[in-house]
């Protein structure tokens, strides 16, 4: 069997951050979050890496990113651009932005011809997480006549910000420990007792107790993966071209979501007690910063990062 690999998807510009929040520091050496990614993914066995970016972002990628890890794992690049589409498709006049998180490792196929595991570049999801995904990918067993797949789900108060609101994708776990469902709620905001979110602008609130999964898209796939949403694709297209043309987005959420839910695939639930972080605004960065900087005074991390 092949190794697995770690696909980054790092193709985002990241317009709400209001630059390339890939490429922005957090650590005391300079260290971006993609450095702490491919550190622990590194500790935890992983020796290539796919990353997945635009021809626009390669010169700065390489520079700041690319080159340098090099020198500790195998680096591979993959472009995801609009026009990698399905025979047939053209890109509808006026849009610039790809088709989202699945086509972005349709778009890296090529790359990924046995296990790997998902990641976001602009996410630190801690070490215990590549270890387990790694462990799960070694050692998967068959899915009795259907692909299965992994996800690495996090506890909901470990990935809420003390401040402001979020996106996150809710789990329910079937008895077996396998994913029942994913449900994307907005305006979630930390409490006492876990978090809570709103869907109607915050006239009125739902409780979401302290230990609810969410799914931070850290995934566990192999290519069977690719070849069903290759075959979705095409008919994803025909639904959102003529509706949303300019946004619409073929999301890995949502496909894992389709596949479960047309009994196509499953998926097992691995559970993190890692705090996650992420950068989506520029606030977020100096908080991303202190809990990277309070790790590496704990000497979870060396400093320098790499030696």
């Amino acid at each position: 069997m092949e190794k697995p690999v770690l696909a980054i998807l790092a193709a985002g510009i990241g317009n709400r951050y209001g630059g390339l929040k890939q490429i922005a520091p957090v650590g005391p050496g300079g260290e971006l979050i993609i450095d702490y990614s491919i550190y622990d993914a590194i500790k935890a066995g992983f020796e290539k890496v796919v990353c997945i970016i635009t021809r626009e972002l390669e010169s700065d990628f390489r520079e700041v990113i690319g080159d340098r890890v090099a020198k500790y794992v195998k680096v591979d690049y993959a472009y995801q651009e609009p026009d990698c589409l399905p025979l047939g498709y053209h890109v509808p006049q006026g849009r610039t932005r790809p088709w989202g998180t699945t086509h972005a490792l349709l778009c890296a196929k090529d790359l990924l011809q046995g296990p790997f595991a998902v990641i976001n570049a602009d996410d630190y999801y801690g070490p215990s997480a590549f270890e387990t995904i790694y462990g799960w990918l070694i050692a998967r067993r068959p899915g009795g006549g259907k692909p299965r797949f992994a996800m690495v789900a996090y506890l909901i108060e470990n990935t809420v910000p003390d401040t402001g609101r979020v996106t996150r994708g809710i789990c329910e776990a079937d008895g077996r420990g396998f994913l029942a469902s994913i449900a994307e709620r907005k305006m979630v905001e930390k409490t006492p007792s876990g978090a809570r979110f709103s869907e109607d602008g915050g006239a009125t609130w739902i409780d979401v107790p302290a230990g609810t999964l969410v799914s931070m898209n850290f995934w566990g796939l192999d290519e069977s993966f690719l070849a069903e949403s290759e075959r979705d694709f095409p008919l994803f297209l025909d639904e959102n071209l003529s509706t949303n043309s300019m946004k619409c987005e073929f999301l890995l959420p949502l496909e894992v979501g389709a596949l479960v839910h047309g009994g196509r695939a499953e998926v097992e639930v691995l559970r993190s007690g890692d705090a996650w972080f992420g950068i989506t605004y520029k606030e977020d960065r100096s908080v991303v910063a202190g809990a990277i900087a309070a790790m590496h005074e704990k000497k979870a991390y060396p400093t320098p990062l790499w030696r």
